[in-house]
């Protein structure tokens, strides 16, 4: 009678189980939602915790050319695409030039990123719309010899108009009354001896600047360094290259001969200002973004300029997230189960099941 009493209970309790399971059929559902929300949850915190570190959002920028490699198989510690990069909301005053890393008087003498001295920036070209550049700042080009400029002509005047008293019109630059706009007559270049000049000319030779090497790997050109030749700039800013393209500064054939130049709708780059810069780049994440470019649809690179090996190492990457939590679940169990303290609890629970029958 015992027994079967007990046998009647478990039955009953089993029954009362059954039943209440069938009437939580919302149950999935919530967990579902719950995983959903706590997914979410962990991407913002990510997010979060990627703005506090470089101030900027996005904080991240998926590299799609290949502008910047330094080796065409791909390689930790340049830019290949398919690299996220952070990005720093760094001052346009913290720049440090190529120029200025390579110069042994200055306190900046040896920094270096992404595999060569100076900063990389990230910047908008002419700081109009469209897909933004990675590459490195060269040189800057300062005002030195200034004039206040006629400020009742109209914006877009001419620089004759601007500057009847001669000079070069830029129009964000400060003037001796404190007000944008000035007529620059001469320039220096920080990191050089090119000091109050009117065309600027720096020889990237190793002697007069420091030696920025058009031959390297990734490199084939006429000229064995990089050159900048009377180059008159259209206002203050930035000289910038990609690491891998061939000494052709963003900038154009008026800064080096040969140039292409980088193109937005309203023409060639000039001297990026502190108004087109998006941020600095900072710590890469390799591989990771090749996820996006393989989503990127119509109208962009894709994929194109992604080494093979980023593919390689992506695909095993995945593969591992996948594999290594069943494996070392299975490791996990095995270990539990041959520890003597898993042995004691079993014995434990048989001997508490045979008290109770």
């Amino acid at each position: 009678m015992r027994l079967h009493g007990q046998h009647s209970l478990k039955a009953k309790d089993f029954a009362v189980d059954v039943e209440g399971s069938g009437l939580s059929q919302s149950e999935p559902m919530k967990t579902l939602v719950r995983e959903l929300l706590l997914a979410v949850g962990m991407i913002g915190l990510l997010i979060f915790g990627l703005y506090a570190h470089t101030g900027s959002m996005p904080p991240l920028v998926v590299v799609e050319s290949s502008s910047m490699i330094h080796d065409i198989d791909g390689e930790v510690g340049s830019i290949d695409a398919g690299d996220l990069v952070l990005v720093h909301d760094n001052t346009f005053d913290s720049i440090v030039t190529f120029a200025e890393a390579t110069d042994i008087d200055n306190p900046n003498h040896g920094y270096s990123q992404h595999g060569l001295e100076g900063d990389v920036i990230i910047y908008k070209k002419n700081g109009e719309g469209g897909t933004p550049i990675i590459h490195r700042a060269i040189l800057e080009v300062v005002p030195n010899q200034i004039l206040t400029p006629d400020r009742s002509v109209a914006f877009d005047a001419s620089d004759t108009d601007h500057c009847p008293e001669g000079g070069t019109y830029d129009s964000e630059s400060e003037a001796n009354d404190g007000k944008a706009g000035v007529c620059v007559l001469t320039w220096d270049v920080p990191g050089t001896n090119v000091r109050d000049v009117e065309k600027v000319t720096v020889s990237f030779d190793g002697v007069n600047a420091g030696y920025y090497d058009c031959k390297r790997l990734s490199h084939a050109n006429v000229e064995s360094h990089l050159v900048v030749w009377e180059w008159e700039p259209r206002h203050a800013g930035l000289l910038t290259l990609g690491d891998n393209n061939k000494c052709s500064v963003d900038q154009g054939s008026q800064a080096v001969n040969g140039s292409s130049g980088v193109h937005s709708a309203s023409g060639t780059v000039g001297p990026i200002r502190s108004s087109w810069l998006i941020g600095v780049g900072g710590g890469e994440i390799p591989w990771l973004g090749t996820v996006k470019l393989m989503v990127g649809g119509p109208g962009t690179p894709g994929t194109t300029y992604v080494p093979n090996s980023s593919f390689l190492i992506l695909f095993s990457l995945i593969a591992a997230v996948l594999v290594i939590p069943s494996v070392a679940d299975t490791f996990i169990k095995r270990f539990m189960n041959g520890s003597p303290e898993y042995a004691m609890a079993q014995e434990e629970i048989a001997q508490h099941t045979r008290e109770e029958e």
